[in-house]
């Protein structure tokens, strides 16, 4: 056996049975030997089967699926080529859970496929639509996506899925985290059964096992790595440090040792926002990157990086997903994830590829639960290291920790029934969408709905329903007789007689409310659903009471 393994470190790529187009394009990519993953993968997924296959973030899981699917759809189009004049259907889809991640794997299609005459595309939310149906109509053979935009151009006909020959799960873990089971189950719906199914994941938790029983058919199995094991090419060490002081140590420690390229991890998108900018304040280039920037922002922030202009990229867990930078020298967990894995997942970004890399966390009194977790999980204890003039008060007194999430560890969002991310671990909430800008939409007000044209008043709700609107009388009933005498005027506020508007209408001249925004899941996408708009308060209507505090809450009237 261990003559086996010896074997599969040595082997070239031309000995898995790859094409010596592929060969080519790999080495000048400067990659001559197999990692085990694409070693094992490599050969299994070539003889068409399903495969299970469980590995880390930086043991190169990504060329392991790349590399065989581009040969087998080579191989199927030289058999069944396309008409001319016909457009090339999507035989190969590739799901992420994240935007950053999509456009990395899709990239790693165009480098190894360059020597093969077959077309790509990624495919996510936060940019505009109509460049990808411009790029489906032109005919693509190999579709990257996230589950939420690939939907959306399910429900818009702009895409068929028809004859997909290979389905691709790539971080499966991470995508039911994120609460995207209803969307993976409908995509499932849509594939032809007959097709090739891969699915990569971290972790082997029992719901991957479900959703590998239910989408593989008798799959070869691969792991080649215990669970939430970390790279012994990274040096792990904890510098203790009071709560309000973080910032100047990371600050002290970049300028000390010169650090260029770090890649910071804080457990908010506000504390994400705040670093960044106090870090800039004092005279280091930053920027931070999390759902709620805008797609061009978190694009320049990375080319920007990966380029070594800027010095550091300040990120929540999400929105680090695919950052693949080669030779990345650092991380710092500027705050303690809540979830011990994602420790696992942060340092697993420096030190890929068997490079060597440095992962530094600065923990204060708040966090000294959260570390016990995270050596208990890795069964290791970390190196402590007390910098002079850092030294930590004693006094300091504890102080409890939002337990919010973002995916796995940080940052809250709107409920999805059924997912597996959010507030608590299979609660079935979804994270905070990425929007257009940093800023967030006001909460629309909580407003009785308008009567349609034909229909009876709506009777009053008992508690625990809809709430009476401010400014309005408590138990009021409409006035007998329906609408109002002929120029009329009711005052403000009032209740919405019988029959006089339908239902959402805008009365004449009032200005429409400002439509909320739904929440999403950070860096993965949603499909845009319908919402229910605020309902303006028209002019002639019956005065109201103002309701108590309480009522308005929902709760229990004074």
């Amino acid at each position: 056996m261990r003559g086996e393994r010896l074997k599969r470190q040595f082997m070239s790529f031309s000995e898995l049975g790859l094409s010596d187009k592929l060969v080519r394009a790999v080495a000048e990519q400067g990659y001559t030997t197999p990692t085990p993953i694409q070693a094992q993968a490599i050969p299994a997924i070539l003889k068409g089967g399903d495969l299970l296959a469980g590995a880390q973030t930086g043991t190169g899981k990504t060329a392991g699926f790349t590399l065989p699917m581009l040969q087998l759809l080579h191989e199927s189009i030289e058999r069944n080529p396309v008409p001319r004049g016909q457009r090339s259907p999507v035989r190969a889809l590739v799901l992420t859970p994240t935007r950053e991640l999509a456009a990395q794997v899709e990239e790693s299609v165009r480098n190894y496929g360059k020597f093969l005459r077959l077309r790509s595309m990624v495919m996510f939310g936060g940019v505009g639509i109509n460049p990808q149906i411009d790029a489906l109509k032109r005919g693509v053979d190999i579709v990257v996506a996230t589950p939420g935009r690939l939907l959306d151009h399910v429900s818009q006909r702009t895409i068929d899925l028809s004859q997909v020959e290979l389905l691709v799960l790539d971080e499966a873990d991470r995508m039911l985290d994120m609460g995207f089971i209803h969307d993976i189950r409908k995509i499932l719906n849509i594939l032809p059964a007959k097709r090739q199914n891969l699915l990569f994941s971290a972790t082997f938790s029992d719901d991957i096992r479900a959703l590998a029983d239910r989408l593989l058919n008798n799959p070869a199995s691969i792991e080649v790595a215990r669970r939430n094991t970390t790279a012994e090419t990274v040096d792990q060490r904890v510098y203790p440090v009071d709560r309000e002081r973080k910032r100047e140590l990371l600050a002290h420690l970049v300028r000390e040792h010169d650090w260029h390229q770090v890649l910071v991890f804080t457990r908010t998108k506000h504390g994400a926002n705040r670093l960044a900018e106090q870090l800039e304040k004092d005279g280091l280039s930053a920027l931070a990157i999390h759902g709620n920037k805008s797609q061009s922002a978190r694009t320049r922030a990375l080319s920007e990086f990966k380029a070594g202009t800027l010095r550091l990229l300040v990120a929540t867990d999400i929105a680090a997903r695919g950052i693949d930078i080669d030779q990345l020298p650092h991380v710092v967990n500027f705050d303690l994830p809540n979830v011990p894995e994602d420790y696992v997942h942060r340092i697993g970004r420096t030190g890929r590829a068997g490079a060597e890399g440095e992962a530094i966390s600065l923990v204060c009194v708040d966090e000294h639960g959260l570390l016990r977790d995270i050596e208990r999980l890795i069964k290791r204890q970390i190196e402590q290291t007390v910098l002079p003039g850092f030294e930590v008060d004693p006094s300091i007194a504890a102080e409890p920790i939002q337990k919010s999430r973002q995916g796995r560890g940080g940052g809250g969002g709107q409920g999805r029934q059924g997912g597996q991310g959010g507030g608590q671990r299979g609660q079935g909430q979804r994270k905070e969408a990425p929007r257009a800008s940093g800023t967030q939409a006001p909460a629309a007000p909580r407003q009785s709905q308008g009567q349609s044209q034909g229909q009876k008043a709506a009777p009053a709700k008992p508690r625990g329903q809809q709430p009476a609107q401010p400014g309005a009388r408590a138990g009021a009933q409409p006035a007998r007789g329906g609408a109002q005498p002929a120029g009329a005027q009711q005052p403000r506020g009032a209740q919405q007689p019988r029959g006089s508007q339908p239902r959402g209408a805008q009365p004449q001249g009032s200005p429409r409310p400002a439509q909320p925004q739904r929440s999403q899941p950070e860096g993965g996408e949603r499909r845009s659903q319908p919402q229910s708009q605020p309902q303006s308060q028209p002019q002639g209507q019956q005065k109201r009471r103002p309701a108590p505090q309480a009522a308005l809450l929902g709760g229990r009237k004074a």
